[in-house]
């Protein structure tokens, strides 16, 4: 995780040995990266950020084709392609052509398509991005059955709930540089108390002044107060003396990690 040009896709590239490493070493499944690249590669399945399925071609046949490119025998590609079709959900689409499907079929395909050579690592570069709540969590049951079966995911994402739900550990990164790296619930832990109260409109007022001499730590920006702490009801107090302000408590999440360790501004 981390903002636009944290260096993400980068270090995809460099896994894949597409791009030049700086210094440093790279190891993957074994391998001496970019020295064995192309053996790496054929252990890896890739989910790009935008689907890239051969449009002159069937469900069924961009599963074939793409297996083709792996020298696999025809008796094992016969039988991959049922259960990737039906890992898809795709058993009664696979004589169409990719225009007829849906952003959610298609997305589902190219998953499908990244584990015809049955990789063990599967790599999602930003896998949900742009779909409806109904075809995010259907991804999601799929993403959770690829990990129940042994396979080692690697995904990037800009959804804070993806991550959240999906991720074993998180890598927090911005301008090529980690800058923590854990499981979800321990970020959560070490870096934001467990609840926050968010306060719009109080910048400037007499709340302000009260909240500022409470031992807890705060951040302000535009009209809005943020308060971590795990006593949320000492602020809460405050709400029925400050009516005409908003009060919002909720439990701490990975979205205020993220943007502790980032920042608030727009980086392009």
């Amino acid at each position: 995780m981390g903002p636009n040009g944290a260096g993400k896709t980068t270090v995809i590239k460099m896994i894949l040995g597409l791009s030049p490493i700086d210094s440093g070493s790279l190891e993957v499944l074994g391998f001496e990266i970019p020295k064995d690249a192309t053996t790496a590669r054929e252990k890896i399945g890739v989910v790009p950020q935008i689907d890239n399925l051969d449009p002159e071609f069937t469900v069924e046949e961009n599963l074939r084709i793409y297996g083709s490119y792996f020298n696999l025998k025809k008796d094992f590609l016969e039988e991959q392609i049922p259960k990737l079709l039906k890992f898809a959900e795709l058993e009664n689409k696979k004589d169409l052509r990719i225009q007829k499907l849906s952003g959610g079929m298609l997305r589902r395909l190219t998953i499908a398509r990244s584990m015809v050579h049955n990789p063990e690592l599967i790599i999602l570069d930003e896998p949900t991005t742009g779909l409806d709540p109904q075809v995010r969590h259907a991804l999601w049951d799929r993403l959770f059955e690829l990990k129940n079966s042994g396979k080692t995911l690697l995904l990037t994402t800009h959804y804070m709930d993806e991550a959240q739900r999906l991720c074993d550990e998180i890598v927090i990164m911005d301008r090529g540089e980690i800058l923590d790296r854990d499981s979800p619930r321990e970020l959560i832990r070490k870096h934001i108390d467990g609840d926050v109260v968010e306060i719009r409109g109080a910048n400037g007022s007499e709340l302000e002044k009260e909240i500022d001499r409470l031992d807890i730590r705060t951040e302000k920006f535009q009209d809005q107060i943020l308060c971590y702490t795990n006593s949320p009801l000492e602020l809460m107090k405050f709400s029925s003396k400050y009516s005409d302000f908003s009060f919002i408590q909720r439990p701490a999440n990975l979205e205020d990690v993220f943007l502790k360790l980032t920042g608030r501004e727009l980086k392009e």
